[in-house]
């Protein structure tokens, strides 16, 4: 098949690989994004698979709490100048106190939930009529927490990322460390035990690939080999588990360290990153000018 150069450029971009490696891993994995960056990996020229969601959407998100419920909420917009305007912040306040008191499940649910403008979805439309531009409720979550468990939230630059985090032990600033954590080096599990097993299979498979592929280690003993890709996988997926992070306000210790002696353990956390994984239409100002001029 045709590899495109949006293809090769969205590639280089996710593993930093060559451009001419790149289009070669595409066309090894019939343009496949997801097997051409393991294809990178797999022969030692991207060394992982970092991703951060390419944002495209603007809004805000943000978090509301009360009791031992929270609720967080994204609700996007256009223009990034639009989630400025006094009539969206108006619309995100409502959208997440009229979540917290409720039992939505899902988007449709919570649309259909009344407000003083009808219901939700009513609001939206309402708000949509006097900015003049797209506003969708994207997504939310319902948070609760026990009596003996504390609430730590973190909201980055007026919204553009939330955190909430569930703490059992310690105490309100332990909870609020673990939101900010959560907020700046983004874990996707609290430890390897809440890892899907499927993950930790496919980098067991990347890995084996990569050293399977290193001819300096084709003379070592098989259960040596076995070793080496065993301790690869336990680093390459710490960066993915809360406790096993580097502390942010403490660089000598981990997450999990710094939860011991505090007596404390994070139950589940929430992070919403605002347009994360919407892609964006990127629009060529000047190539608009010129087609309009032929």
């Amino acid at each position: 098949m045709a590899i495109t150069a949006a293809q090769v450029k969205e590639l280089r971009e996710m593993t930093g690989a060559g451009m001419m490696d790149c289009k070669k891993a595409l066309v090894a994995c019939d343009g496949d994004i997801q097997r051409s960056i393991d294809w990178l990996r797999e022969n030692g020229i991207a060394k992982s698979a970092k991703k951060e969601g390419r944002t495209a959407a603007e809004g805000l998100s943000k978090i509301a709490v009360c009791g031992n419920r929270a609720a967080v909420v994204e609700l996007n917009s256009e223009t990034d100048f639009v989630a400025k305007n006094e009539k969206f912040l108006e619309l995100l306040d409502t959208t997440v106190n009229t979540i917290l008191n409720s039992n939505a499940k899902t988007l449709e649910e919570a649309l259909a939930l009344p407000t003083g403008e009808g219901t939700l979805n009513d609001a939206v439309i309402n708000a949509v009529a006097t900015i003049g531009e797209k506003i969708v409720l994207r997504r939310f979550e319902i948070v609760e927490k026990n009596d003996d468990e504390f609430f730590g939230s973190y909201t980055h630059n007026g919204g553009a990322i939330t955190a909430i985090a569930v703490v059992k032990g310690g105490d309100a600033q332990v909870a609020k460390n673990m939101a900010m954590q959560v907020a700046s080096m983004a874990p996707s599990y609290v430890s390897r035990k809440d890892m899907p097993a499927e993950i930790v299979e496919h980098e067991r498979q990347i890995q084996t690939e990569m050293v399977k592929n290193d001819e300096s280690l084709a003379s070592k003993p098989e259960k040596v080999r076995a070793g080496i890709i065993e301790g690869r996988v336990s680093k390459s997926l710490q960066e993915m588990c809360l406790v096993d992070q580097i502390f942010f306000l403490e660089q000598d210790k981990k997450c999990g360290q710094y939860l011991k002696e505090n007596g404390a353990e994070v139950v589940k956390f929430v992070k919403y990153k605002v347009g994360e994984g919407i892609e964006k239409k990127v629009s060529d100002f000047a190539a608009e000018v010129a087609a309009m001029v032929k």
